[in-house]
């Protein structure tokens, strides 16, 4: 069966595997889960046990998120400092470091450092597995057809090919209520908190006809695409 959550945002990764045992991921030898992005950032350890774990895993897939695109755009923190790297830190450069710490990166930051300076070689690991991290996958279970992405389909049109949406609209998207995307398959989202929407949507997931925000907050949202079933955090 295939499994689909978003933005956990530092949730501890013990009450994570719980999560997932109550969705009944890993009790079938076929079962792949994907995580539409936003593993990282704001909350606990900035998310870097649960990267740790997915670097393991071989039936979970990380889709990349504006959070861990924001830390590839400073990756160049992590490097060896020297006099070159110094006068490298160029305007746009302290820009970058600035969007990400403005977007919640103290946490992930602090943990970072602390495994740098222990084994640099593991996080450089880290970063190459976000590297290889795809902006969007497309599925099929249960009989349907799913595009998975993290922030939605910005400029939308049926037509346009799925390669052809730059990263900026896969990953900064926020989607009206209104926005229709494919007809014939459904879009699965993160990025947005659902409470966005409304009050009475916060911490469920948010349905319209042809895409479902599943970025459900403090309380993540597993979703079962074979079925449909939605699972909740305790």
């Amino acid at each position: 069966m295939l499994f689909v959550t978003a933005d956990l945002h530092g949730y501890p990764l013990q009450e994570f595997l719980a999560l997932l045992k109550k969705a009944g991921f890993g009790s079938r030898e076929d079962d792949f889960l994907f995580i539409l992005g936003d593993v990282i950032d704001r909350n606990g350890d900035g998310g870097i046990e649960v990267l740790n774990w997915l670097t393991m895993q071989s039936n979970v897939q990380l889709i990349l998120g504006n959070h861990e695109a924001l830390l590839l755009s400073c990756k160049w923190i992590f490097e060896e400092i020297t006099d070159n790297s110094l006068a490298a830190l160029s305007p746009a450069r302290l820009q970058l470091l600035k969007s990400w710490m403005e977007n919640g990166a103290e946490p992930t930051l602090k943990s970072l450092s602390a495994l740098k300076k222990s084994s640099l070689d593991s996080v450089l690991d880290l970063i190459d597995y976000l590297e290889d991290c795809p902006l969007y996958e497309t599925v099929r279970a249960g009989g349907r057809r799913f595009v998975l992405t993290h922030g939605g389909l910005g400029n939308f049109s049926p037509d346009k090919p799925l390669d052809d949406y730059t990263p900026e609209e896969l990953l900064w998207t926020r989607p009206h209520p209104d926005d229709r995307y494919f007809s014939d398959r459904m879009t699965i989202i993160g990025h947005t908190p659902t409470g966005y929407y409304g009050y009475p949507y916060r911490n469920r997931a948010f349905h319209t006809p042809t895409w479902i925000d599943i970025d459900t907050g403090d309380k993540p949202c597993v979703l079962r695409l074979d079925d449909m079933a939605e699972f909740y955090a305790d």
